[in-house]
């Protein structure tokens, strides 16, 4: 589903990744980091898709919200276990959207 954020100015946290072959508990910690990225303060909406490189980029209305859920507790032992297991590697881009828009049909 394609998040529906609102007027920009927001912020875009794009991960970009490569995973190792390792699947222990990843898939369980992706659920719950996507449920614990909801419940926190700023967060506007998610949107993920995975081939040979996968792609998650949450929405955020502040540079302060970002580092909030980075400094999350749970969020850290996860991005370690990330390093540790499950990533060969990543790159996170952190955007400010300017202008946005849509088209339906």
């Amino acid at each position: 589903m394609i998040t529906n954020t609102p007027k920009p100015p927001y912020y875009a946290v794009i991960f970009s990744s490569v995973r190792t072959d390792v699947d222990e508990g990843y898939n369980e910690t992706a659920e719950r980091m996507e449920e614990l990225a909801k419940q926190q303060e700023g967060f506007l909406g998610v949107e993920s898709a995975r081939n040979e490189v996968g792609v998650t980029v949450s929405y955020w209305e502040s540079l302060e919200a970002i580092l909030n859920w980075r400094n999350n507790a749970e969020h850290t032992l996860a991005r370690t276990k990330g390093k540790e297991m499950w990533y060969k590697t990543y790159q996170l881009r952190i955007c400010k959207v300017e202008r946005a828009y849509d088209f339906e049909k």
